[in-house]
């Protein structure tokens, strides 16, 4: 082996721990802005075995459970109990007991391990006009638990058409109502809503993104992430998707949103190739404030697991200036969610007897 040879491996090697490995004089790698204690059956993750999964790399977690529970039909598929939304034909329910088991998870934990959580309310109905009531009440049964509402979605490619009872819709009042009482109390919102739909056309691209953007221009009080920038399973992003995203982050009016890139079907198509790379870079360096890192894994049994999609990122994080990887892996988390903790404190000081 020659000695250039020897040297270009060698650097190759540092390169690769960087990525993986706690950046020297940082507790943590990232935070994680998206996260699934339990799973659509509403099984998951012990908070404390996910504690130790976190281990060194992780240090803050927006936490949250599935708002929808999967319905076991013997009639549709028998002894066969689906562990999944595409195990089973039969319908999703919305299961608000959720937000009592993350409360309860949290509550057990010492206050030093509470400081890591940002348990987020999600067990509500967006096509209900009492789901602003649900959210209230969770605030004032378990006060000083929670910073935000979310993950709770509008447009999701498989899962919409399965809910029982009405669609959900960015133009239903019951949503006006919603993030209308986010932004009293303070309350961090993380909305999944795809950009348009499945398998769309170039000419279908602001299918519901004008809709979308017409919500966050009603709600300036609501600070609101918008999860996996619209993308999905199947929701590709088509050209021109990351000159939407900018006229969202260039809008006067929208300052208040934000987006995360998390799950690893959005992390797929930023690291497809070079070009997808340098073009997502050069968005968040053109926004550095404005985006996070959410891993949207669900209940994970281990650390190889859970921050798969971290690693995934290699290619975007060695593309970007140390600043803005900093921001979008633990500054912009550390920003919103302090943020909406001190307000959210300060409204139940008032509102919670």
């Amino acid at each position: 082996m020659t000695s250039r040879l020897s040297r270009a491996l060698a650097v190759a090697t540092i390169a690769a721990a960087l990525v993986s490995a706690p950046r020297a004089g940082r507790a943590y790698d990232v935070n994680d802005a998206h996260f699934h204690l339990t799973n659509y059956i509403q099984e998951g993750t012990d908070i404390r075995t996910f504690l130790d999964i976190m281990g060194s790399r992780v240090g803050r977690v927006a936490l949250f459970g599935i708002p929808l529970q999967q319905q076991w039909s013997y009639r549709v598929s028998g002894d066969a109990a689906p562990g999944y939304y595409l195990e089973s034909d039969a319908d999703l329910y919305y299961y608000s007991f959720t937000d009592a088991r993350i409360a309860m998870a949290y509550k057990s934990l010492s206050k030093k391990q509470q400081a890591r959580f940002d348990p987020m309310i999600t067990g509500f109905n967006p096509a209900d006009m009492y789901a602003a009531d649900h959210i209230r009440r969770v605030l004032e049964t378990f006060p000083g638990v929670f910073t935000g509402i979310g993950e709770f979605t509008i447009h999701k490619e498989f899962v919409s058409s399965k809910i029982a009872g009405d669609a959900a819709s960015l133009t239903d009042p019951a949503l006006d109502r919603i993030l209308d009482f986010a932004g009293e109390v303070g309350l961090v919102v993380i909305l999944h809503s795809d950009i348009h739909m499945p398998f769309a056309k170039p000419e279908q691209a602001r299918t519901y993104f004008d809709q979308t953007k017409a919500l966050f221009a009603r709600h300036p009080r609501a600070i609101i992430i918008w999860a996996h920038t619209g993308l999905g399973r199947i929701v590709q992003p088509l050209p021109g998707h990351l000159a939407l995203l900018d006229e969202i982050a260039n809008a006067p009016n929208l300052a208040h949103v934000f987006f995360d890139i998390s799950w690893s079907e959005v992390a797929k198509y930023v690291v497809a190739s070079p070009e997808s790379v340098a073009a997502t870079a050069d968005f968040l360096e053109r926004h550095p404030t404005r985006v996070l890192f959410g891993t949207d894994e669900v209940a994970p049994k281990d650390q190889v697991s859970y921050l798969g999609i971290y690693d995934q990122y290699a290619p975007l994080w060695q593309k970007l200036s140390p600043r803005t990887s900093e921001q979008l892996r633990i500054g912009n988390y550390a920003r919103l969610f302090d943020q909406g903790r001190k307000k959210v404190r300060a409204w139940e000081a008032v509102h919670v007897r």
